[in-house]
């Protein structure tokens, strides 16, 4: 618990507004990729324009590239890279949700490294190959509240071919300026509001029974947790109601921190197994669907009792005492952020592959079986699956 190694050098600017400081702030070069979703949002709200005014005002010369889908794919990477390369870009500006920052990344080093991304990506059938330069400069700005990788230096990237999605990240790749502004998540949707922010609230609460859990990592997450049991649901009701959009993307955020500082565990590497075959599936709603169970393995095992009930205490249970309170809040709260009926078979998840799954899970991103409080064989892990299916 007391010793932990922190490092993230991301100039961190967080709060309303905050884009509106952009231009005057140092900036890593003097040409900026500007990367956007395919889709609509940033453009139609005008966030896209305001960046580049703000850029223009910095005196850099800016191009667009809008390639980045939900769940990233490893050849939008390199079609990304090569954007940069060809336009001479010497920095990188990731506008956008958890995808735009996590693709951030991956193009980041493939814009300055020889081959494929594979080449580089530990786990699966990655290679493991060390980066052989050091990538482009990061500037990001987050239109979400749910990845925290707006200041750290991971990304996940699906490979269709293989079916694998796998994180991929170096501590050269960390952003060198982060832009929060809650005014930006305003727009986003209900649902999408929803899972984001489960996303957000289960990297703290994994880091939480991690057994690498550490002094620092443990009271910045039961912070965020806090945060975001309280708050998101008000902004899952209201979109406009800005005090609930800070507080959730403060949870967010900080969980950029302290996945830095402790991992997650294998309940995100199960469900990039389950993205990885069914590739519609957001990532919150997947991390949603297999909570429960997943907590009730280590609770039944009593592999971490304090933790589940620190955590219950935080999401509202003052009086919390047994670790069971945990699921009872995570349960109230998905109830009211109207996510507690999301169902695996809506995506054409079937339960015959709850071993497939498990495998996958292990062979892909294997490490953070190793964060888990207690061991997982496959069996419990696809058990884990079949409780939760529906």
């Amino acid at each position: 618990m007391m010793k932990f190694n922190f490092y993230n050098p991301t100039n961190l600017i967080f709060g309303s507004g905050s884009l509106d400081t952009l231009g005057s702030q140092q900036l890593p070069g003097k040409k900026a990729m500007v990367l956007i979703s395919n889709g609509k949002s940033t453009k139609e709200n005008g966030y896209l324009d305001r960046t580049l005014q703000q850029l223009s005002k910095a005196n850099v010369q800016a191009v667009v590239w809008a390639g980045i889908m939900e769940n990233p794919l490893k050849e939008a990477i390199m079609e990304g890279a090569a954007f940069a390369k060809d336009n001479h870009c010497d920095f990188i500006v990731a506008l956008g949700g958890g995808a735009v920052l996590d693709s951030a990344i991956a193009i980041s080093a493939m814009a300055t490294n020889p081959g494929d991304l594979w080449d580089y990506v530990h786990g699966g059938t990655g290679k493991g190959q060390a980066l052989v330069h050091k990538g482009l400069p990061i500037v990001t700005i987050a239109t979400t509240a749910g990845t925290g990788s707006e200041i750290n230096c991971w990304g996940v990237i699906s490979n269709l071919a293989t079916k694998e999605k796998i994180g991929f990240g170096d501590p050269s790749l960390v952003p060198v300026l982060s832009i929060v502004d809650p005014e930006l998540m305003k727009t986003v949707p209900s649902k999408y509001t929803a899972c984001q922010g489960f996303d957000a609230l289960f990297h703290n609460t994994e880091v939480m029974i991690s057994n690498g859990v550490n002094i620092m990592s443990e009271v910045l997450a039961l912070s965020a947790i806090e945060n975001i049991a309280k708050y998101l649901p008000r902004a899952v009701e209201n979109g406009n109601d800005l005090e609930a959009r800070e507080h959730v993307a403060y949870g967010s955020t900080i969980a950029g921190m302290t996945m830095q500082l402790t991992s997650t565990t294998a309940q995100h590497s199960m469900e990039h197994a389950m993205s990885a075959y069914h590739h519609n599936l957001p990532h919150g709603a997947g991390l949603i669907m297999i909570s429960k169970a997943f907590a009730a393995f280590f609770i039944e095992k009593h592999a971490c009792d304090q933790q589940f009930i620190k955590m219950a205490r935080a999401m509202g249970i003052a009086d919390a005492n047994k670790p069971e309170d945990f699921i009872t809040a995570l349960t109230a709260l998905q109830e009211a952020c109207n996510v507690a009926d999301l169902k695996m078979s809506d995506y054409g998840i079937e339960k015959t592959e709850c071993m497939t799954l498990a495998i996958n899970a292990r062979q892909t991103m294997g490490g953070l079986f190793l964060a888990n409080p207690c061991s997982m064989t496959d069996e419990e892990c696809a058990a884990i699956f079949e409780k939760s299916y529906r």
